[in-house]
């Protein structure tokens, strides 16, 4: 069997302290079977920008396709759940809680979600909550599409997480 090198060379990658490669130069998964089970939590928040008319059907519950919110919640909170089979080299890991809340901003102006994951578990749930937060908003979009294509997906980030070896993060506001 012929063996496959990365471009680069192997030991760039560990010199740089990548934990997804190894001492080859080859994509591993971590593992995480020594790290202790800890209550871990993620905040993901997104937006989308979108014409007045598509904010007011929404706001008024009059999108042909349904109702984008309710759609695109059960959607984020489904993504959240497979997100170790959208990411490559993701765990998989039991969820206790994914949710995804909606705020109608006119300032923005459109829409910002905002995404949680929680998990007693030995690795983060930040992907799933980032995961979540960019469903929910192609969601959305694919319900309210017909009312204004020009909606505009951003702004996608980790907004804050709990638990695991590195604790507490929080994004600052600047």
């Amino acid at each position: 069997m012929r063996k496959t090198r990365r471009a680069g060379g192997a030991g760039r990658a560990r010199r740089g302290g990548l934990t997804h490669v190894d001492a080859h130069g080859r994509v591993k998964m971590v593992d995480v079977a020594d790290k202790p089970v800890t209550a871990r939590e993620a905040v993901a928040r997104g937006s989308i920008r979108m014409s007045a008319e598509a904010r007011r059907q929404i706001r008024r519950g009059a999108v042909k396709k349904g109702d984008p919110l309710q759609t695109a919640r059960l959607a984020g909170i489904m993504a959240a759940k497979r997100t170790s089979e959208l990411i490559p080299l993701c765990h998989p890991i039991p969820l206790s809680d994914v949710a995804v809340d909606f705020t109608i901003d006119e300032a923005l102006p459109g829409l910002r979600v905002e995404a949680t994951a929680k998990t007693a578990a030995q690795t983060g749930v930040e992907m799933e909550a980032l995961v979540a937060v960019s469903v929910s908003l192609v969601t959305v979009y694919d319900m309210a599409k017909a009312v204004d294509k020009s909606m505009v997906i951003g702004a996608i980030s980790l907004a804050e997480k709990l638990g695991g070896k590195s604790g507490h993060w929080k994004r600052s506001s600047k």
